[in-house]
């Protein structure tokens, strides 16, 4: 990966990818800070552990409000770690062909999660 230096010693990223890749580390990782603390809240705090069981997820999951909650926090979630794995793969493989390889897999697994995540999340039918 190819960065220049800036004071500090922290690094500028160079190239309009990986500027996006950059800035989007930084909006989505504060933006899963408050969809995780909404989640936390709503599941731990303001509802008590003894009220958290299938009816309560099936009551939750009847409006498209917390479906598409789960789903934002879901794709973020996987965004943000899949641009971080990047990042590493980028920085420790320096074969073309296994760097290849080992991007395939992550791209390949990450929409796999990303799409069963999705089929749950939409396809979910409480049983009567």
């Amino acid at each position: 990966m190819n960065q220049g230096n800036i004071a500090g010693g922290r690094t500028k990223p160079e190239g309009k990818f990986e500027l996006f890749a950059w800035l989007f580390m930084r909006i989505s990782g504060l933006l899963l800070v408050f969809l995780a603390l909404g989640h936390l809240a709503i599941m731990h705090l303001v509802n008590s552990i003894d009220t958290i069981d299938y009816q309560f997820v099936a009551d939750r999951f009847a409006t498209p409000f917390w479906r598409t909650y789960d789903f934002v926090m879901l794709v973020l979630a996987m965004m943000h770690g899949t641009n971080g794995i990047r990042t590493l793969i980028d920085d420790y493989i320096h074969k073309n062909g296994r760097r290849l390889f080992a991007l395939s897999a992550l791209y390949a697994v990450s929409f796999l999660l990303v799409a069963l995540g999705a089929i749950v999340l939409f396809t979910f039918e409480p049983v009567k």
